[in-house]
Order: structure tokens, then sequence, then C-alpha cells
């Protein structure tokens, strides 16, 4: 590995771990970038997997404040969430990967609109939510297990559907939603690198480089994303949810 491509990956892990932190879909700039270097697809993406994980931790980091008082639902939404990126992360060394990417700009877009109309339906809602257990019900508890598998199988923008989901079914204000998202998507990224370390091939240089640039970026991330209003981070949101419809259907 040359200087000038070391530099690249570490560069894109800074890029990919400040979105992550913000609202996810960092992988859509470390995935390409390693595919761009001649790395294997399902090697570039069990790479990119592993070395987002620190990047994610420095992001929950970061949003500490706002997870205060959310320990007993964060813990109950995780389980969740782990289950379903053990079975993602088993789904990716099992099949092929076309067959589900296909369906990742459908996700991406359903996650769009969710976000844009959330705050109508969460006025809508607003009894029912009050009603609902404060981790959302059962409803949520599927949604969060399907994301994970999402997510443990290729994840871009998995923190964007995450934050649609729980904006919706929660009633909790949207940086407090952000910060737990942060949560599960970190747990999820984590059980699935566990998996990858133990039985698939690592190509830990490039690994490695993205975890040292994610671990800036998400404090970066962390720092922008907590200052920004509902509405500037819900423009955010939408913003990087395009962009990642438009790479990938690209």
């Amino acid at each position: 590995m040359g200087v000038l491509e070391a530099l690249a990956i570490a560069g894109g892990g800074v890029a990919a771990g400040a979105i992550n932190a913000m609202v996810g879909s960092g992988t859509l700039i470390t995935f390409p970038l390693l595919l761009a270097f001649g790395y294997a697809p399902v090697t570039a993406n069990v790479s990119n997997t592993i070395g987002l994980v620190p990047g994610s931790l420095s992001g929950v980091y970061g949003y500490r404040r706002e997870l205060e008082g959310q320990r007993a639902r964060t813990t109950r939404l995780a389980i969740a969430s782990v289950l379903g990126g053990i079975v993602g992360a088993v789904l990716l060394l099992e099949l092929p990967a076309g067959a589900f990417k296909r369906i990742v700009p459908i996700f991406i877009g359903i996650a769009l609109v969710l976000v844009l109309v959330q705050p109508r339906l969460s006025r809508r809602l607003a009894a029912r939510r009050a009603a609902a257990p404060e981790h959302g019900g059962p409803l949520t508890l599927a949604g969060l297990f399907a994301c994970g598998v999402y997510g443990g199988y290729f994840g871009a923008a998995q923190g964007i559907i995450i934050v649609s989901m729980l904006g919706i079914t929660l009633n909790e204000r949207l940086q407090r939603i952000n910060a737990v998202k942060n949560v599960l998507a970190m747990l999820t990224n984590l059980v699935a690198a566990l998996i990858f370390i133990a039985v698939a091939h690592v190509a830990w240089g490039a690994a490695v480089l993205i975890a040292a640039g994610s671990i800036a970026g998400g404090q970066i991330g962390a720092h922008v994303g907590r200052r920004l209003p509902p509405l500037a981070l819900r423009g955010v949101i939408v913003a990087v949810g395009v962009a990642a419809i438009v790479k990938l259907v690209g």
C-alpha cells in the first residue's frame, strides 16, 4: 500500500466517521473507496465494517449527554439490533451481495420519506405514542431487528433508517433519537465485525486506517451534529440520503 492510498483511506475514514455520527451512511464513502483501490467487494465490506466500529464508539461518546436517562430504553432496543446484526453478517458470508444491494435504494428512499413526514406523523400519533411503551413496542423491535439484518449485511444508510423509524415510534426529541441511533448502529457493526474477524478475510491495513480516521471523524460529527437544530439536522439527513441513493443507483 502506497502513501497516497493510505492517506486517502484514512481521510475517507474521517469523513465516514463524521457522517455516521451525524446521520449515518459513512459506508458510502469508505466502501467505494476500497473498491476503487482494488479490494474485492466482500473483503472491502468486511474490512470497512471492522474499521468503522471505533468511529461509531467515538460518535456514541460524543453524544453521551443526549443518552442520559435512556439506558433502559437503549438496552431493550439494542437486543433487537444485535440479533439482526448477527443474522445479517452471516447472510453476507453465505449469500451473493447483488440481490440484497438492489433493494438498498428502496430502503433509503422509504426512510427519507419517513424523515420528511415524521413531524406531521408525530403530531397525529401523539396520543398513541404517549400510551405506548418507552421503547416503542413490538413493531419498533421488529423493525430494528430487520434494520440490524440490513446493517450486518451491508449497512449503507442504516442510521437514516433507524432515525426515521424511532422518530415516528418514540416520543422523543430528534437529537436524543440520533444519540440512540449511534448506539444501535455501533452495536450492529460490532457484532458483525466480531463474526467477520473470526471467519472472513480482512484487509487489516485498510481496516486500521479507516479505524484511525473514523475515531477523529466521530468526534467531529458529534460536535457539529449536536449543535444543529432539528430542521437543519433533518435537512442533512435528507441530503445525505439522496446522495446515497444516487451513488447506489449510479
